[in-house]
């Protein structure tokens, strides 16, 4: 393998790893998104928080009056 090859090499591996982590901050991001939002939910809508997934779902479409 020649100096230039592994220069490519490394190269490629920096940018798969800088790509990982980009993933898993977005994924990070979204987690934290998604537990505030969910946290605002229960704070105004106590109720919710007894709910079954589905049953929250319909809720959510018949309050908002929209169709999923």
């Amino acid at each position: 393998m020649t100096d230039t090859e592994k220069k490519l090499l490394q190269a490629q591996h920096r940018l798969e790893e800088a790509q990982a982590r980009d993933r898993v901050k977005e994924r990070k991001a979204r987690t934290r998104r998604l537990i505030q939002e969910g946290a605002i939910l229960e704070k105004v809508l106590p109720e919710v928080q007894t709910m079954e997934l589905p049953a929250l779902e319909g809720y959510l479409s018949r309050k908002l009056g929209k169709e999923i």
